[in-house]
């Protein structure tokens, strides 16, 4: 039953000897790039070996103490038996995390992501809820030790933000962040709201792995850069020069502006990162549509139009619609607690891995 996953665990234990030897290697320790792919190949295949490892030494351990029990007194017959049916449980709790360790990644689960907050339905309501969805990810990023840089903001009046784009830079941030994408809910009465009626407001989350410069290619005779003076608070700069970029891609039409910082270079850099990670999401779910086994293992489209979760404030409950899961710590999550329904997505999106991989079987 188990043939074709152990020729290929065996087979990624050799390559995983291989490339833990050349890493000795004087020629290869000499070329920092070549020395840098091949350690993270070996550090991506380390976990699944260390696992198939360990399900050796457990199976090795089980067999040995079905031996013992053959030899074994009385007495001692039914500790070695028990010793021997709790090994093989434990083995067989190996062999699932293994299927799932082989699952094949997605290729951007390591990059660092940018993250595009925008208000939707509910007026100054939406304004305030993206802005709490900012400062959510943002704690969340604290807690796992990323790095924050916002981008651009667009803010509203009363405290909140029209939009706002951020870079989260952390290992496996994308891994993470990647089903956020979305629309987000909230229900709640508003603090403007005098007769104690809950309202329903909306915002969008658009969650994109960084781009580099491999990923995609921009002819810079498919663009248009305006250059304009910034407008709102920041600095001295704002409305004396003309430091606000604004670039438009024409192949596709999308446009990208920034005004945040006073250097025209700058606002330029950021436009462009995000542009590259834009069309690079547009090549993503292009692949995505083409890929009917790929759609099958997604959990939802990741498409902004579908609501994703809800939370709602008078029962402190946030739910995640796409998987059922319902928790009931609203504060704790608005503070950056995401782990269990993020643990909740990243379980479901394995098992629909695992099952569209039983079916190409």
């Amino acid at each position: 039953m188990f043939d074709r996953l152990f020729a290929r665990l065996e087979e990624l234990e050799r390559d995983h000897q291989e490339l833990t030897a050349s890493l000795g290697d004087p020629e290869i320790f000499s070329d920092p790039a070549r020395y840098a792919d091949i350690a993270k190949r070996q550090a991506d295949l380390s976990e699944v070996v260390a696992t198939y490892r360990t399900y050796q030494s457990v199976t090795g351990d089980a067999e040995a103490a079905r031996e013992l029990a053959k030899e074994a007194g009385p007495d001692d017959q039914a500790a070695f038996r028990r010793e021997a049916e709790e090994l093989d449980q434990r083995a067989a709790g190996l062999i699932e995390r293994l299927r799932v360790q082989l699952l094949p990644r997605d290729p951007h689960d390591d990059r660092n992501v940018i993250v595009e907050i925008r208000a939707g339905a509910g007026g100054d309501e939406a304004g305030l809820f993206a802005g709490e969805l900012y400062r959510m990810y943002t704690r969340f990023a604290e807690r796992a030790g990323w790095k924050i840089e916002q981008i651009s903001v667009s803010e509203q009046g009363i405290g909140g933000v029209k939009e706002v784009i951020f870079q989260v830079t952390g290992a496996g941030a994308y891994s993470q962040l990647k089903h956020e994408s979305g629309v987000h809910r909230v229900q709640r009465v508003p603090q403007t709201e005098s007769g104690g009626r809950i309202h329903t407001s909306t915002a969008s989350v658009a969650v994109m792995p960084e781009a580099e410069d491999v990923d995609v290619t921009i002819d810079p005779g498919d663009l248009r850069v305006d250059v304009y003076r910034s407008s709102g608070p920041g600095g001295q700069s704002v409305n004396t020069t003309d430091s606000a970029v604004r670039i438009t891609h024409e192949p596709t039409g999308l446009v990208v502006s920034c005004q945040d910082e006073k250097s025209q270079l700058q606002n330029r850099e950021k436009a462009l990162r995000i542009l590259r990670a834009r069309l690079l999401q547009l090549e993503q779910d292009r692949a995505a549509r083409e890929r009917a086994q790929a759609r099958q293992s997604q959990i939802g489209t990741g498409d902004r139009s579908e609501k994703i979760r809800t939370y709602n404030f008078p029962q402190s409950r946030v739910t995640d619609h796409r998987i059922g899961l319902s928790v009931h710590n609203l504060s704790d999550v608005m503070d950056g607690a995401l782990d269990e329904l993020l643990a909740g997505l990243i379980a479901e999106e394995q098992r629909r891995g695992l099952e569209a991989l039983a079916l190409a079987e």
